[in-house]
Protein backbone atom coordinates (compact mmCIF):
# COMPACT_ATOMS: atom_id res chain seq x y z
CA UNK A 1 0.00 0.00 0.00
CA UNK A 2 1.35 3.58 -1.40
CA UNK A 3 2.02 6.14 1.45
CA UNK A 4 0.97 9.51 0.91
CA UNK A 5 2.23 12.43 2.42
CA UNK A 6 0.17 15.20 2.89
CA UNK A 7 1.30 18.95 3.63
CA UNK A 8 -1.28 21.56 4.88
CA UNK A 9 -3.78 19.23 5.94
CA UNK A 10 -5.85 20.95 8.18
CA UNK A 11 -6.00 23.64 5.79
CA UNK A 12 -9.04 24.05 3.60
CA UNK A 13 -8.33 22.13 0.82
CA UNK A 14 -6.10 20.11 3.09
CA UNK A 15 -9.13 18.63 4.97
CA UNK A 16 -11.03 17.80 1.62
CA UNK A 17 -8.13 15.93 0.27
CA UNK A 18 -7.48 13.93 3.50
CA UNK A 19 -11.66 12.58 3.08
CA UNK A 20 -10.54 12.14 -1.05
CA UNK A 21 -7.64 9.92 -0.02
CA UNK A 22 -9.40 7.91 2.32
CA UNK A 23 -11.38 6.47 -0.74
CA UNK A 24 -8.47 5.12 -1.73
CA UNK A 25 -6.00 2.18 -1.03
CA UNK A 26 -3.45 4.00 0.72
CA UNK A 27 -1.49 5.02 3.95
CA UNK A 28 -1.71 8.99 4.80
CA UNK A 29 0.58 10.74 6.73
CA UNK A 30 -0.71 14.07 7.67
CA UNK A 31 1.52 17.25 8.91
CA UNK A 32 0.89 20.99 9.43
CA UNK A 33 1.31 23.09 12.65
CA UNK A 34 -2.20 22.45 13.96
CA UNK A 35 -2.55 19.13 13.71
CA UNK A 36 -3.61 17.71 16.87
CA UNK A 37 -6.56 19.16 16.79
CA UNK A 38 -8.75 17.88 13.66
CA UNK A 39 -11.16 14.91 14.68
CA UNK A 40 -10.83 13.53 10.83
CA UNK A 41 -6.93 12.41 11.28
CA UNK A 42 -8.02 10.36 14.08
CA UNK A 43 -8.33 7.18 11.49
CA UNK A 44 -6.49 3.78 11.45
CA UNK A 45 -5.03 4.80 7.94
CA UNK A 46 -3.45 7.95 9.17
CA UNK A 47 -0.23 8.80 10.80
CA UNK A 48 -0.63 12.57 12.38
CA UNK A 49 3.42 14.05 12.19
CA UNK A 50 2.99 17.84 13.23
CA UNK A 51 5.74 20.04 11.34
CA UNK A 52 6.38 23.96 11.18
CA UNK A 53 8.46 24.16 7.68
CA UNK A 54 9.06 27.84 9.11
CA UNK A 55 11.51 26.12 12.16
CA UNK A 56 12.99 23.09 9.96
CA UNK A 57 16.09 22.05 10.84
CA UNK A 58 18.15 21.84 7.41
CA UNK A 59 20.26 18.85 8.37
CA UNK A 60 17.48 16.73 9.10
CA UNK A 61 16.28 14.24 6.53
CA UNK A 62 12.52 14.83 6.34
CA UNK A 63 12.01 12.18 3.93
CA UNK A 64 13.03 9.97 6.64
CA UNK A 65 11.41 11.96 9.07
CA UNK A 66 7.67 11.41 6.97
CA UNK A 67 8.50 7.74 6.63
CA UNK A 68 9.81 7.96 3.64
CA UNK A 69 6.46 8.65 1.52
CA UNK A 70 6.10 7.19 -2.00
CA UNK A 71 3.86 10.51 -2.85
CA UNK A 72 3.93 13.92 -1.72
CA UNK A 73 1.09 16.24 -2.05
CA UNK A 74 2.22 20.03 -1.01
CA UNK A 75 -0.42 21.86 -0.35
CA UNK A 76 0.76 24.20 2.44
CA UNK A 77 1.14 27.84 1.81
CA UNK A 78 0.41 30.87 4.16
CA UNK A 79 -0.98 34.25 3.98
CA UNK A 80 -4.23 33.97 1.92
CA UNK A 81 -6.23 36.02 0.62
CA UNK A 82 -3.52 38.40 0.97
CA UNK A 83 -1.71 38.69 -2.36
CA UNK A 84 0.05 41.00 -2.29
CA UNK A 85 2.37 41.11 0.55
CA UNK A 86 5.96 40.59 -0.11
CA UNK A 87 6.51 38.04 2.93
CA UNK A 88 5.17 35.53 0.36
CA UNK A 89 8.18 36.51 -1.86
CA UNK A 90 10.65 37.33 1.69
CA UNK A 91 9.52 34.06 3.68
CA UNK A 92 7.14 31.76 2.22
CA UNK A 93 8.92 30.94 -0.59
CA UNK A 94 12.48 29.75 0.90
CA UNK A 95 10.55 28.29 3.29
CA UNK A 96 8.91 26.08 1.25
CA UNK A 97 11.90 25.89 -1.40
CA UNK A 98 13.93 24.29 1.82
CA UNK A 99 11.56 21.81 2.66
CA UNK A 100 10.59 20.40 -0.69
CA UNK A 101 14.76 20.62 -1.76
CA UNK A 102 15.37 19.06 1.66
CA UNK A 103 12.57 15.83 0.68
CA UNK A 104 13.29 15.09 -2.87
CA UNK A 105 17.15 15.29 -1.69
CA UNK A 106 16.84 12.46 0.47
CA UNK A 107 14.23 10.49 -1.50
CA UNK A 108 11.05 11.84 -2.61
CA UNK A 109 10.51 10.53 -6.39
CA UNK A 110 6.64 11.67 -6.87
CA UNK A 111 5.61 15.21 -6.13
CA UNK A 112 1.94 17.12 -6.32
CA UNK A 113 2.65 20.72 -5.60
CA UNK A 114 -0.66 23.24 -5.77
CA UNK A 115 0.08 26.50 -7.91
CA UNK A 116 -2.74 29.36 -8.44
CA UNK A 117 -4.09 30.53 -12.02
CA UNK A 118 -2.64 33.86 -10.55
CA UNK A 119 0.21 32.42 -12.27
CA UNK A 120 -1.40 33.48 -15.43
CA UNK A 121 -1.23 37.07 -14.73
CA UNK A 122 -3.67 39.42 -16.40
CA UNK A 123 -3.68 37.11 -19.60
CA UNK A 124 -7.40 36.45 -20.69
CA UNK A 125 -9.71 33.87 -22.05
CA UNK A 126 -9.39 30.43 -21.99
CA UNK A 127 -6.26 29.72 -19.95
CA UNK A 128 -3.99 26.86 -20.87
CA UNK A 129 -1.21 25.02 -19.31
CA UNK A 130 1.01 25.86 -22.72
CA UNK A 131 0.74 29.61 -22.46
CA UNK A 132 3.60 31.67 -20.16
CA UNK A 133 3.54 32.40 -16.67
CA UNK A 134 2.85 35.97 -16.18
CA UNK A 135 2.04 36.88 -12.16
CA UNK A 136 1.35 40.04 -11.14
CA UNK A 137 1.24 39.83 -7.69
CA UNK A 138 3.98 38.70 -4.65
CA UNK A 139 1.94 35.38 -3.92
CA UNK A 140 1.35 33.98 -7.70
CA UNK A 141 4.96 35.32 -8.11
CA UNK A 142 6.31 33.06 -5.43
CA UNK A 143 4.52 29.94 -6.59
CA UNK A 144 6.11 30.39 -9.97
CA UNK A 145 9.42 31.03 -8.52
CA UNK A 146 8.75 27.39 -6.95
CA UNK A 147 7.94 25.53 -9.76
CA UNK A 148 11.05 27.02 -11.64
CA UNK A 149 12.91 25.99 -9.03
CA UNK A 150 11.74 22.25 -8.76
CA UNK A 151 11.79 22.11 -12.43
CA UNK A 152 15.67 23.24 -12.54
CA UNK A 153 15.76 20.67 -9.62
CA UNK A 154 14.83 17.92 -12.03
CA UNK A 155 18.32 18.25 -13.85
CA UNK A 156 20.39 17.11 -10.93
CA UNK A 157 17.29 14.97 -8.97
CA UNK A 158 15.33 12.46 -10.77
CA UNK A 159 11.96 12.78 -9.95
CA UNK A 160 8.16 13.53 -11.17
CA UNK A 161 7.00 16.88 -10.90
CA UNK A 162 2.43 17.68 -11.08
CA UNK A 163 2.29 21.46 -10.62
CA UNK A 164 -1.48 21.87 -10.04
CA UNK A 165 -3.12 25.41 -10.78
CA UNK A 166 -6.05 26.42 -8.44
CA UNK A 167 -9.13 28.18 -10.58
CA UNK A 168 -11.71 29.52 -7.85
CA UNK A 169 -12.87 26.84 -5.54
CA UNK A 170 -16.11 27.24 -2.81
CA UNK A 171 -17.10 25.40 -0.44
CA UNK A 172 -18.10 24.27 3.72
CA UNK A 173 -14.90 25.88 5.97
CA UNK A 174 -13.68 28.46 2.79
CA UNK A 175 -12.13 31.29 4.27
CA UNK A 176 -14.80 34.04 5.85
CA UNK A 177 -13.93 36.60 3.32
CA UNK A 178 -14.47 34.51 0.38
CA UNK A 179 -17.13 35.39 -2.06
CA UNK A 180 -20.10 32.39 -1.06
CA UNK A 181 -18.44 32.27 2.65
CA UNK A 182 -19.61 36.14 2.95
CA UNK A 183 -23.35 35.03 1.06
CA UNK A 184 -24.05 32.33 3.51
CA UNK A 185 -23.25 34.93 6.56
CA UNK A 186 -25.76 37.34 4.86
CA UNK A 187 -27.88 34.77 4.36
CA UNK A 188 -27.95 32.68 8.06
CA UNK A 189 -27.96 36.74 9.76
CA UNK A 190 -31.20 37.18 8.01
CA UNK A 191 -29.76 39.89 5.81
CA UNK A 192 -31.99 41.31 2.93
CA UNK A 193 -29.18 43.49 0.55
CA UNK A 194 -25.97 41.51 -0.05
CA UNK A 195 -23.17 44.28 -1.34
CA UNK A 196 -20.80 42.64 -3.78
CA UNK A 197 -18.99 43.68 -7.19
CA UNK A 198 -20.22 44.49 -10.33
CA UNK A 199 -20.49 40.80 -10.74
CA UNK A 200 -19.69 41.05 -14.63
CA UNK A 201 -16.46 39.28 -14.37
CA UNK A 202 -15.75 35.71 -16.24
CA UNK A 203 -14.29 32.92 -13.77
CA UNK A 204 -14.53 29.27 -13.41
CA UNK A 205 -15.51 27.77 -10.37
CA UNK A 206 -15.62 24.30 -9.00
CA UNK A 207 -16.70 22.63 -6.00
CA UNK A 208 -13.83 22.33 -2.92
CA UNK A 209 -14.68 18.34 -2.80
CA UNK A 210 -14.32 18.62 -6.63
CA UNK A 211 -11.28 20.16 -6.46
CA UNK A 212 -9.75 17.56 -3.92
CA UNK A 213 -10.62 14.84 -5.77
CA UNK A 214 -8.77 15.78 -9.02
CA UNK A 215 -5.48 16.62 -7.22
CA UNK A 216 -6.08 13.30 -5.66
CA UNK A 217 -6.81 12.15 -9.17
CA UNK A 218 -3.50 13.69 -9.95
CA UNK A 219 -1.54 12.65 -7.58
CA UNK A 220 -2.07 8.78 -7.59
CA UNK A 221 -0.94 8.95 -11.54
CA UNK A 222 2.73 9.18 -13.34
CA UNK A 223 1.80 9.89 -16.46
CA UNK A 224 0.68 13.05 -17.07
CA UNK A 225 3.14 15.25 -15.50
CA UNK A 226 4.22 19.24 -15.28
CA UNK A 227 1.62 22.49 -15.47
CA UNK A 228 -1.75 20.99 -14.67
CA UNK A 229 -4.87 23.01 -14.37
CA UNK A 230 -7.72 22.16 -12.33
CA UNK A 231 -10.29 23.81 -13.96
CA UNK A 232 -14.33 23.17 -15.21
CA UNK A 233 -13.36 24.57 -18.65
CA UNK A 234 -17.36 26.62 -17.90
CA UNK A 235 -16.66 30.07 -17.80
CA UNK A 236 -19.69 31.87 -15.92
CA UNK A 237 -19.75 34.77 -14.13
CA UNK A 238 -19.50 35.85 -10.88
CA UNK A 239 -23.52 37.47 -10.95
CA UNK A 240 -24.66 34.60 -12.70
CA UNK A 241 -22.44 32.13 -10.15
CA UNK A 242 -24.26 33.72 -6.99
CA UNK A 243 -27.84 33.51 -8.84
CA UNK A 244 -27.40 29.74 -9.52
CA UNK A 245 -25.99 29.32 -6.07
CA UNK A 246 -28.71 30.94 -4.21
CA UNK A 247 -31.26 29.03 -6.44
CA UNK A 248 -29.51 25.67 -5.28
CA UNK A 249 -30.28 26.52 -1.71
CA UNK A 250 -33.62 27.95 -2.33
CA UNK A 251 -32.66 31.51 -0.99
CA UNK A 252 -33.11 34.91 -2.07
CA UNK A 253 -31.10 38.12 -1.13
CA UNK A 254 -31.12 41.62 -3.36
CA UNK A 255 -27.57 41.71 -4.80
CA UNK A 256 -26.34 45.52 -4.31
CA UNK A 257 -23.95 45.05 -8.00
CA UNK A 258 -21.53 47.18 -7.73
CA UNK A 259 -20.73 48.00 -3.92
CA UNK A 260 -17.15 46.94 -4.59
CA UNK A 261 -14.50 47.96 -7.32
CA UNK A 262 -13.30 45.01 -9.41
CA UNK A 263 -10.24 43.60 -8.09
CA UNK A 264 -7.14 45.34 -10.20
CA UNK A 265 -4.89 42.24 -9.71
CA UNK A 266 -7.00 39.50 -11.59
CA UNK A 267 -8.56 39.96 -15.10
CA UNK A 268 -11.99 40.41 -16.13
CA UNK A 269 -12.59 37.41 -18.39
CA UNK A 270 -10.67 33.82 -17.82
CA UNK A 271 -11.48 30.51 -16.85
CA UNK A 272 -9.37 27.25 -17.66
CA UNK A 273 -8.81 24.71 -19.84
CA UNK A 274 -9.08 21.15 -18.88
CA UNK A 275 -8.41 18.96 -21.45
CA UNK A 276 -5.33 17.29 -19.93
CA UNK A 277 -6.99 17.13 -16.86
CA UNK A 278 -9.28 15.15 -18.51
CA UNK A 279 -6.70 13.21 -20.17
CA UNK A 280 -6.02 11.22 -16.62
CA UNK A 281 -7.98 7.97 -16.53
Amino acid sequence: MKKVLVTGATGFIGNYVIQSLLKQEVQIVATSRSIEKKELLHHERITVKPFDLHQQHEKENLFNYFGQPDIIIHLAWEGLPNYRNAFHLEEYLPAHRRFLFNLIRNGARDLTVTGTCFEYGMQEGQLKESLPARPDNAYAKAKNELRIMLEQLQKEENFILKWVRLFYMYGKGQHPKSLISQLDTALEKGDTVFNMSGGAQTRDFMPVEAVAANIVKVALQQKVKGIINIASNQPVTVKQFVLDYLRSKNRKIQLNLGFYPYPDFEPMHFWGDNHKLKSIQ
